[in-house]
């Protein structure tokens, strides 16, 4: 026999849309403000959103050219491997995300997460593609993990570098200063990004201006290399090199790491200021970077050993590391801030067990900090510098992860776009089979790095999968085991009103899950006090499969009768889970709350795993070890401290 809980455990994302807040003032505000705050949104796009694919010209072309891969360095390759760069950036940045993807917003969020739930959306709750929609959803959010502790150590490791062609000597201290410029970034996380975040944008537009500067000097030298604006060129050298060429694609796959951000970040600052950075500031930066790197190794073959330090000569060397190394900063910045981000929406939809998030900012709601996210990120980024030990090794284990996410999203958009947007068939696979196939040519070229270095990211994210699939299983074994021995609450209530039992004052609490039937804190109450509260209340909270609800749609109240009610509230998966400021919203509907006359029953549940049909014994093991470390439910939900009762259950798995 199972015990029942109240702690509720995230109820599974509704289907139905919630329309956002509406604005109550509808009048325009002057164009001068519309011109100032897109020109403003548009600089810390820059900052936010580019720094990650701003930064890839650091390692790119080196590791194309990279000795190990065989790519011969000659005029012809040269032409073919810019060309594939300038075109892949156009195809997959310029027209899946900025044009396709980007549309697919999930009133107006964005990301492998609010796409999984956008998704969802469109298909019937009982749809087999269910579970598979899920599954590649929660995959791609699993490897989105791995791609953040990569960027951070091959980004920081690429600048650091630098030293090493300033001077030999220097090579033996460039892993030491990595590291403690990486736990210097990670210290600073809990204070939050509001007070630096100002000056990323500013920082990453001299960047641009920089790669914008230095690869036109270099074009001017070889004008030749502008022939590598031909597709052609590109084609030539697939079909030439073949197996190399095809192989090649691993590495040329450096240049497009960060497209990811353009989507994952939109909700930060909308979609117009992140498409305007791209194509007047960002695009012809990096298209003048790689031409330019390009131009260099014309006139200068033996500059392969690092071309992007060497764009200038000896005397740039040291305020290029300067630039480069706050540049990685920010750029590591985006995607730790996008890994917390993410784990705040995996936990909201009941993917991950409860931790403890911390707002940083009281008027940014996206600037949040997760402490355990953010230290094991931080050891398991130390590890791979030490372990990989330079930018080139990392760069082995770079592409498979965000090629897999990049295959996800493509994925995931078909079905929006199919079943949520209505399109027709032939329509939806013009629109995404294209993109498909780069992204399978990419993702298959980066399978051949498995051994050298991809196990690592594909290890991190198996790991991720792993715990996010045994918290969705365990919470379904635990529902059926509630359900097994539920005793139907309109039942209850109606047998156990009718006598003659004691009612005190004030109001008691109790929190139900989606479908359940009486508390088990409510019967602890009865079996130990032998009375109930004058007024009861039943909250079930329902997660809702869009970023935020509106004010009006937050509460549904429902009377019971007897001075009983059973209170749903939604929330959006961006959104914190304030109880209390949400109750003060039945006042309206007639049912007022005194948060000093209020009592919150909430049950501590303790999960017993047992031999069964339910999941292996480890991984059940596994689970309980994460519900019994997982954030309380008075600490997750805002309770006031001094107004909660805990009980202590079990339940059986």
């Amino acid at each position: 026999m199972s015990a029942m809980s109240t702690r509720p455990a995230p109820a599974v994302p509704v289907s139905a849309p919630v329309p956002p807040v509406q604005p109550t003032d509808t009048a325009a505000p002057p164009a001068s403000h519309q011109r100032s705050g897109m020109a403003a949104l548009t600089i810390g796009a820059i900052g936010i959103v580019y720094g990650d694919i701003g930064t890839s010209p650091l390692y790119t072309m080196k590791e194309i050219f990279a000795p190990e891969h065989g790519v011969a360095l000659n005029q012809a390759n040269l032409l073919g491997v810019v060309s594939l760069i300038l075109w892949g950036l156009t195809i997959i940045v310029s027209l899946k995300y900025i044009i396709l993807i980007m549309r697919a917003d999930n009133h107006g969020e964005g990301g492998i997460i609010a796409l999984l739930a956008l998704a969802l959306s469109s298909i019937a709750p009982r749809s087999a593609w269910a579970f598979p929609l899920t599954l590649v959803g929660m995959t791609g959010a699993a490897l989105f993990f791995g791609d953040g502790v990569i960027t951070p150590a091959i980004s920081v490791l690429s600048a650091v570098e630098g030293l090493e062609v300033a001077t030999p000597a220097l090579k033996a201290y460039v892993v030491p200063l990595t590291i403690c410029v990486l736990i210097g970034l990670y210290l600073v996380q809990r204070k939050g990004t509001a007070g630096i975040g100002a000056w990323f944008g500013p920082i990453v537009i001299v960047w641009f201006g920089a790669l914008a500067a230095m690869g036109l000097l270099n074009v001017m030298q070889r004008p030749d290399i502008l022939a590598a604006v031909n597709p052609m060129h590109a084609v030539g050298f697939l079909v030439r090199n073949g197996w190399i060429a095809f192989a090649a694609l691993g590495s040329i796959v450096l240049a497009f790491t960060g497209a990811e951000a353009l989507y994952a970040d939109m909700g930060h600052f909308g979609a117009r200021p992140i498409r305007l950075a791209w194509t007047f500031i960002v695009f012809p930066a990096l298209a003048c970077s790689y031409l330019g790197q390009g131009a260099l190794l014309l006139a200068n073959p033996a500059a392969i050993s690092n071309p992007f330090y060497q764009q200038l000569g000896p005397w740039s060397v040291y305020p290029l590391v300067a630039l480069s190394t706050i540049a990685t900063v920010i750029a590591s910045q985006a995607t730790i801030s996008g890994t917390f981000s993410i784990v705040q929406q995996a936990i909201s939809l009941g993917y991950l067990s409860r931790m403890r998030v911390l707002y940083t900012s009281s008027k940014e709601i996206g600037q949040i900090y997760i402490p355990l996210v953010n230290w094991v990120q931080l050891a398991a980024v130390i590890l791979a510098v030490i372990g990989f030990g330079s930018s080139s090794g990392l760069a082995s284990a770079y592409g498979i992860a965000v090629t897999a996410t990049m295959l996800t999203t493509t994925f995931l958009t078909f079905f929006v776009i199919r079943y949520k947007w209505k399109m027709h068939l032939l329509l939806c696979l013009t629109a995404t089979s294209l993109f498909m196939l780069v992204d399978l040519a990419f993702f298959s070229a980066n399978l051949l790095k498995i051994v050298s270095g991809g196990w690592f990211p594909i290890l991190l994210g198996a790991l991720m999968l792993t715990l996010m699939l045994t918290w969705r299983k365990g919470r379904q074994l635990v529902a059926q085991s509630k359900q097994k021995d539920m005793i139907a609450l309109p039942a209850f209530l109606a047998s156990l009103l009718d006598d003659s039992i004691t009612r005190v004052e004030g109001t008691a609490v109790f929190f139900r899950g989606e479908g359940d039937g009486v508390p088990h804190a409510l019967l602890h109450n009865l079996v130990h006090n032998k009375v109930l509260h004058e007024r009861i209340v039943f909250i079930t909270v329902i997660n809702a499969d869009v970023p935020f609800v509106a004010a009006a749609q937050r509460v549904r109240i429902e009377p019971l009768g007897h001075a009983c009610h059973q209170v749903d509230l939604r929330f959006g998966f961006q959104e914190q889970r304030d109880i209390p400021a949400a109750l003060e919203l039945c006042g309206a509907q007639g049912l007022p709350f005194d948060m000093m006359a209020t009592s919150f029953f909430v049950s501590r549940q303790t999960v017993i795993p047992t031999r069964g049909d339910g999941m292996a014994t480890w991984r059940e093991s596994l689970y309980a070890t994460m519900a019994r470390n997982a954030r309380d439910a008075a600490g997750y939900f805002r309770l006031p401290t001094n107004r909660v009762i805990e009980l202590g259950s079990q339940i059986q798995i």
